[in-house]
């Protein structure tokens, strides 16, 4: 997501953020159902946390949760959280929060704006290609004198 944006690249050096597709920037297309009054933290800010976490590794609510609260500031500022203006600090959501966000939202335009989110990402950042590699081992084609033999295939999507 976002924090990890510097760290991607290929051979020319890391991908400019702006030709990265956001996804906060579909996220945003969800409607939220909360009133105004006693909202700390932007819808956005929470839906983007609860992706960020899951494509991190995290398979429950609470640990969903968890992720978000062990989150460093700056990974919470990138997510769209707003610091304290006293303090200057990012108070993180409680999991309660996360989970009553979760069960609140919309789940079918949580579908469409990630399937739109998806669908942009297809498409290669120009200049690049991507190739999708497969390998399999043949059974019983080892023997003393010969290792096994392997197949690898490469496809180049959209080609």
């Amino acid at each position: 997501m976002p924090s990890c944006l510097q760290q991607l690249g290929g051979p020319s050096g890391p991908v400019a953020p702006e030709t990265v597709a956001d996804l906060r920037t579909y996220l945003v297309e969800v409607p939220e159902p909360r009133a105004r009054r006693g909202v700390r933290h932007s819808w956005t800010a929470l839906l983007t946390a609860a992706a960020s976490a899951v494509l991190s590794g995290a398979a429950s609510i609470t640990a969903i949760g968890e992720w978000v609260a062990d989150a460093p500031q700056r990974v919470l500022a990138l997510l769209g959280f707003r610091p304290d203006p006293l303090t200057g600090l990012i108070r993180p959501p409680h999991s309660t929060t996360i989970r009553l966000v979760l069960a609140a939202t919309d789940g079918d335009a949580l579908d469409w704006a990630i399937g739109r989110f998806l669908q942009e990402r297809q498409h290669p950042v120009s200049g690049r290609r991507a190739i999708a590699v497969d390998g399999k081992t043949l059974r019983g084609s080892r023997t003393k004198d010969r290792p096994a033999t392997a197949l690898i295939a490469g496809d180049v999507g959209g080609m």
